[in-house]
C-alpha cells in the first residue's frame, strides 16, 4: 500500500495501479524498456493492471513477464468495462493513468487520477477528468516511486 498525505486535502490510501496501454504506457502498440523497468519497481508496492482495447493487438506479448495483469477491454464499450474494472477493485484505493475517452469513466471511478498527453495525444474530456497531467508515460510511472511530486502537484 502507497500513503500519500496531501496537505490540505488527507491521506490517499492506494493499492492498486490501473493502466490503459496505448497512448498511456506505450506508443504505437510497444512499451519501452523504461515504462518496463518502472513497472518493476513499482510493482514492489502496489498491484498493477492494465487494461486495453488492445489497438495494435501486441499489448499482451509487450508485457508479458511484467508484474502486471492483463485484461482486453471491448473496443466497443471499453469505458464501461474499465469503470466496472475499477469499481470492482475499490475505487477508492485505484490510481489510474490513461489518456483516451474509454479512459473517462475509469478515472471518475477512481482516487488518483493522471492523464497522459503523449505523442498518441489525449482527449480532451480525460483531461478534464484527471488530477494530475503528465506528458509521457515515464513521468506518470515516476509520480509512484517520487510522491512528493504528487504531494507538491495537489497541495491546497
Amino acid at each position: 500500500m502507497l500513503k500519500i498525505e496531501i496537505p490540505g486535502e488527507g491521506i490517499i490510501k492506494l493499492r492498486y495501479l490501473v493502466l490503459d496501454y496505448n497512448g498511456t504506457i506505450a506508443v504505437d502498440g510497444k512499451c519501452s524498456e523504461k515504462v518496463k523497468g518502472l513497472l518493476l519497481d513499482i510493482a514492489k508496492t502496489l498491484d498493477i493492471y492494465v487494461l486495453t482495447a488492445d489497438t495494435y493487438g501486441c499489448a499482451y506479448e509487450e508485457i508479458k513477464g511484467l508484474p502486471v495483469e492483463f485484461h482486453r477491454v471491448s473496443p466497443l464499450n471499453g469505458g464501461e468495462d474499465k469503470r466496472t474494472f475499477v469499481e470492482k477493485l475499490g475505487g477508492e484505493y485505484v490510481a489510474a493513468v490513461g489518456n483516451g475517452k474509454n479512459d473517462v469513466k475509469m478515472f471518475k471511478a477512481s482516487k488518483l487520477r493522471v492523464a497522459v498527453i503523449g505523442r498518441e495525444g489525449a482527449f480532451w474530456e480525460a483531461l478534464m477528468n484527471s488530477d494530475i497531467v503528465v506528458t509521457c508515460p515515464e513521468e506518470a510511472l515516476e509520480l509512484f516511486l517520487n510522491t512528493k511530486r504528487i504531494v507538491a502537484t495537489l497541495r491546497k
